[in-house]
């Protein structure tokens, strides 16, 4: 059975794009990356929503851009080979291999998928992980704080929700950055 993993890099007050949309001080920095790339090897399938799909469509091609480090390149070879699911009534059709587009998020199937994979789901987007959080889907949230206060933008978490969660793994990086991972108690 797999896991479903919310993630998301966010700034110490909860925000994964500032109030212009911009993610520019999210960049995790080589440490940080190759650490989410060792999280990233066991996930089977990506759910998406559709702004944050359109921003990881770029891994898709990222092995042809020149000057690409070792890992970036082993997180494009990892994205690449996992399935997709784009969550979307705006997007006319998906661009990356792998990858089907859902119009709407049907907690169901997101139970159907977790009991018939052996490999881990990793859910991306706030607007999707809201639905999935309130349905009592999501079996962990793993969260890259970076060592920014952007003062309001677009939230990783939901308003209103109440979780009680359990801290079940902690590391600090170099750069700042801390990841967090917890595991619903309820």
């Amino acid at each position: 059975m797999g896991r479903l993993i919310y993630s998301a890099i966010c700034s110490l007050d909860g925000y994964v794009a500032d109030e212009d949309d911009n993610f520019d001080w999210a960049f995790p920095g080589e440490q940080v990356h190759a650490f989410i790339n060792d999280l990233q090897r066991p996930i089977g399938t990506h759910l998406y929503g559709r702004r944050l799909y359109e921003v990881m469509a770029a891994w898709e091609t990222m092995h042809t851009q020149p000057d690409q480090n070792a890992t970036a390149l082993d997180f494009a070879a990892t994205w690449q080979a996992a399935d997709k699911i784009v969550y979307s009534t705006t997007l006319d059709a998906v661009s990356t291999a792998n990858t089907r587009l859902e119009r709407q998020f049907d907690a169901a199937s997101i139970r159907e998928l977790k009991a018939t994979t052996d490999r881990d789901i990793s859910l991306g987007g706030p607007n999707l992980a809201a639905h999935a959080l309130a349905g009592g889907l999501v079996d962990e949230v793993s969260l890259f704080l970076a060592p920014v206060i952007v003062g309001g933008g677009n939230p990783a978490l939901p308003a209103g929700l109440r979780l009680d969660l359990e801290l079940i793994e902690e590391r600090r990086f170099e750069n700042g950055f801390v990841y967090l991972r917890y595991r619903p108690t309820t």
